[in-house]
């Protein structure tokens, strides 16, 4: 796999039963590329370790006073010299190849996943820490990959050097032989410590990471309150946290190179003492003792890799072992087994709560719990947890076809659910709305739907072309520049252009006046028809224009109608509707003001409010 041929058109199915077990299959899947990384590294150690033999021979041939011995040292180290620029080149291509390669494809599983997830994503795992893992995580997990080849050819040579020396001068070789095992293996003690501390600066990172990214989330809150020096002073004490984590780690990494520097160095004047000695009662050649010292002091350099791959397997283990945590996460536990190309079609069945959304009908869900709505509503797409510590939580049905068993593209063609709090991407409103749809609606439709008149002259004015068309103009990361209302309705446009068999909105006019929340909602009604429909609402205004209401309470459907009909005869619905407490209703004395659109407005009223915001439209 070469770089130019990235992205992968499967990065595959990963082994996430825990982090060394997701970095030996992400070392697997990259055989050939480890391969050649391992084939010349083995080539630029090789030929490192052929310099002290060409060097010996070069002083061997000056002492005896040989020119053609000279003159093949010196060819010798031309070739080798060739040979170490050839193979030092190469590995660092084909290892940086096999780093950026690893990195792209946990990326791209990554990425999978967060789009099989959807907004459940960070439900289940903190926004933070998804952060951490795409970003400095995948860079350490792509180092261990990248360093893993180098090592075995480090390791390999080394092996090579003993045994060359053994059978070139026993006398030194036996020494060289016996204290490189014990040099590149001195510093295991140490590593299970080093290992433990760099896991704690790892997790203190992902924890300031996590909190600078929720901080970040929540700026606008934070100055409407005033609480950024709170959450200042919070992220200077766990920065601090990760600052002296990060240095004691360092401290133990900084002692396990001083060991692999001072013990190599006892191996070198020991070796020199009594090959000096060898030398002076005649037992060896001067330019043998060379060779060997040559050979042991350039072997220190294959040595730093056994360091360096300690480092790599400790930093990143852990960032494999978060890696794996939010690629375990399964949008279900169930095999998909229906046709990729069947479209159900039918009612929206929840078997958890009981709500039925008839097919072709405006449904509108009353949950006086907004949490319980929104596991409601991601359950409904297909994105909630299978198993609540019960046991199993049934899926939800369309059509008599379990979400769950059907392939991802086939869900999300069924049923789109829009949060309560949606995310804009940057780009264009062109872009924005560029989304894979029906085409039975266009986005000048959906926007007219989302009442984005407003919008649309906002956006015309801050156009940078002349023409001012809106619709090329750049929206910031998230809507930044907009208001909460303004998102929200251009979210709600995005969502109506993909025109899915069943539509799931929660809460989609939160963010918008009372007047605007008419026009809204009676836009939805309109385009929807004859379309499956669920809104998670409390709003009168949207309530009314519903086919069908349904209350939830408590985890289960407790009533159903019209919101009229559950206005006269459902005391708990009148309190999350109108907000009225039962010593209100009962002072009321009348079911006429209960009939009332929430309780502020009689129902014509409201609908003639409704008529004339159509006809202001129309006229203008």
């Amino acid at each position: 796999m070469q770089i130019r041929d990235l992205p992968y058109s499967d990065p595959g199915d990963p082994d996430v039963r825990s982090g060394p077990r997701f970095l030996f299959w992400l070392g697997r899947r990259q055989l050939t590329g480890q391969l050649k990384s391992l084939s010349w590294g083995l080539l630029h150690h090789c030929a490192i370790a052929g310099l002290p033999l060409a060097v010996g021979l070069a002083v061997q041939a000056t002492i005896d006073g040989s020119g053609r011995d000279l003159a093949t040292a010196g060819v010798l180290l031309v070739v080798l010299g060739i040979l170490i620029a050839v193979g030092d080149t190469m590995l660092h291509r084909t290892a940086v190849t096999n780093w950026i390669t690893a990195a792209a494809r946990v990326q791209q599983l990554l990425a999978r996943r967060t789009a099989e997830l959807g907004s459940a994503l960070t439900r289940r795992v903190a926004a933070g820490e998804v952060v951490a893992v795409s970003t400095g995580d995948v860079e350490k997990i792509g180092w261990f990959v990248e360093a893993l080849s180098r090592f075995l050819a480090a390791a390999t040579a080394l092996v090579l050097i003993c045994v060359g020396l053994v059978l070139y001068l026993p006398s030194l070789g036996v020494l060289v032989a016996i204290a490189t095992p014990v040099l590149a293996l001195a510093v295991l003690p140490l590593l299970p410590r080093a290992t433990r501390r760099a896991d704690l600066q790892r997790e203190k990172a992902g924890r300031a990471t996590e909190l600078a990214s929720d901080t970040v989330a929540g700026l606008r809150v934070l100055r409407g309150i005033g609480g950024e020096e709170l959450f200042l002073d919070r992220y200077r004490r766990a920065s601090q946290e990760v600052r002296k984590a990060a240095v004691r780690s360092a401290r133990m990494w900084a002692l396990i190179s001083a060991i692999q520097v001072f013990l190599p160095g006892v191996l070198l004047i020991s070796l020199v003492w009594y090959g000096a000695t060898l030398a002076r009662d005649g037992r060896i050649d001067v330019g043998q003792l060379v060779t060997v010292y040559s050979a042991a002091t350039l072997m220190l350099f294959p040595l730093r890799n056994v360091e360096e791959i300690a480092m790599a397997y400790s930093f990143s283990r852990p960032s494999a072992q978060r890696a794996v945590r939010v690629l375990s996460l399964r949008r279900s536990t169930r095999v998909p087994t229906a046709d990729a190309g069947a479209a159900p079609r039918g009612d929206l069945y929840d078997p958890v709560t009981g709500l039925m959304a008839p097919q072709g009908l405006f449904t509108a869900v009353v949950c006086g719990d907004p949490d319980e709505a929104g596991r409601l509503a991601e359950r409904l797409g297909g994105h909630a947890e299978t198993d609540d510590g019960s046991g199993p939580v049934p899926s939800v049905l369309f059509g008599g076809v379990p979400l769950d068993e059907l392939p991802l593209d086939s869900a999300r063609t069924a049923v789109l659910v829009q949060d309560k709090d949606p995310v804009l991407l940057s780009g264009t409103l062109r872009e924005l709305l560029d989304v894979p749809s029906s085409g039975g609606v266009t986005a000048e439709d959906a926007l007219a739907a989302a009442r984005c008149g407003d919008v649309l002259d906002a956006l015309a004015q801050a156009s940078v072309e002349t023409d001012g068309d809106p619709m090329n103009t750049r929206i910031t990361e998230r809507g930044r520049s907009l208001s909460g209302g303004q998102r929200q309705r251009l979210a709600l446009a995005r969502s109506l252009v993909t025109d899915p068999e069943a539509l799931v909105l929660d809460e989609p006019t939160s963010a918008v006046d009372s007047h605007t929340e008419a026009r809204v909602a009676a836009g939805i009604e309109r385009l929807r028809r004859g379309r499956t429909t669920v809104a998670f609402a409390s709003s009168p205004l949207l309530l009314d224009l519903a086919d069908r209401v349904v209350l939830l309470h408590g985890g289960t459907v407790v009533a159903a109608g019209t919101h009229r009909e559950l206005l006269r005869d459902e005391p708990l619905y009148r309190a999350v509707v109108t907000r009225e407490t039962e010593e209100e209703d009962a002072a009321a004395g009348s079911h006429d003001g209960l009939a009332a659109i929430g309780g502020l407005r009689p129902a014509p009223e409201a609908e003639e409010m409704a008529r004339a915001a159509e006809e202001i439209e129309e006229r203008a």
